[in-house]
């Protein structure tokens, strides 16, 4: 039995989860371009996550991932279908987009104003966040002096900032070298087991998709449709070599590379 079987077959024993739902997607299509003449981009796709949980989207490239986040955030409409979600959104990209006239703190200050916080409150709110992102000490560098991993990291805390319950991720880590990201892969774990919010979260890398989520999800290629669920029953010390990690990473890949070998046929 494969590692992922071996994870279904667990999965299948499991009482049902009664755990509230945080985002509910129904039959939700969206098309671009003039009729007749259009692309697809999602079809009747439908999907549930749970309050609390880390969600991994992974497909090839144009079937649709960032226009499901942006439809999902209230960046875009929807043509067909519903989005339900119970909380407040935030959204973190693969480019940190800090101001770069303001500084770390100032930038999360910004986030938190917005969201009406107090002036009086600001300054200490943005000090709590940036340390939660073990980026104490460095509110009063601006961008252009930190690192790439570290503008993500003082993004995580203006995401934070808004006091999100469901935060959509870009492939937020797919810009920065491999040690990097996986500290940031530590560190986004930790602050979400602290939290408990909801992830979504988009990537090209299976493994990413697999040290991280407590489920991934295989998109068709365009248009995207939920093509097949994996649940990642595997304890919440992951590190990337690990041989159930691969194991289960190998068996998604050679889904995903059914759905990329299908597209190609169907062009």
């Amino acid at each position: 039995m494969t590692a992922v079987a071996a994870v279904a077959a667990r999965a299948s024993t499991i009482a049902p989860d009664r755990t509230p739902v945080a985002l509910s997607i129904e039959g939700v299509r969206k098309r671009y371009g003039p009729p007749g003449n259009g692309v697809l981009a999602l079809a009747d796709i439908t999907l549930e996550v749970r309050r609390g949980a880390f969600v991994c989207l992974v497909g090839a490239s144009g079937c649709g991932k960032t226009t499901l986040l942006n439809l999902v955030a209230g960046l875009d409409a929807v043509d067909a279908g519903r989005i339900e979600r119970r909380g407040r959104v935030g959204l973190l990209f693969q480019e940190a987009a800090l101001f770069p006239w303001l500084t770390a703190a100032g930038n999360v200050e910004l986030a938190l104003g917005l969201r009406g916080v107090r002036r009086g409150e600001r300054s200490a709110r943005a000090r709590d966040l940036l340390d939660l992102v073990n980026l104490g000490g460095f509110g009063d560098r601006r961008p252009h002096e930190l690192s790439g991993g570290m503008r993500q990291r003082v993004a995580l805390a203006r995401a934070l900032a808004q006091d999100a319950d469901i935060l959509l991720m870009d492939e937020p880590f797919g810009s920065l070298d491999a040690m990097t990201r996986d500290l940031l892969h530590e560190e986004l774990e930790r602050v979400w087991l602290d939290r408990g919010f909801t992830v979504l979260f988009v990537t090209h890398d299976v493994r990413e998709a697999v040290r991280l989520g407590d489920e991934v999800v295989v998109l068709t290629s365009r248009p995207g449709r939920v093509a097949e669920r994996f649940p990642i029953d595997l304890p919440r010390d992951r590190r990337g070599d690990a041989a159930a990690l691969g194991a289960i990473a190998t068996e998604i890949t050679h889904r995903l590379r059914r759905e990329v070998r299908r597209h190609g046929r169907d062009r």
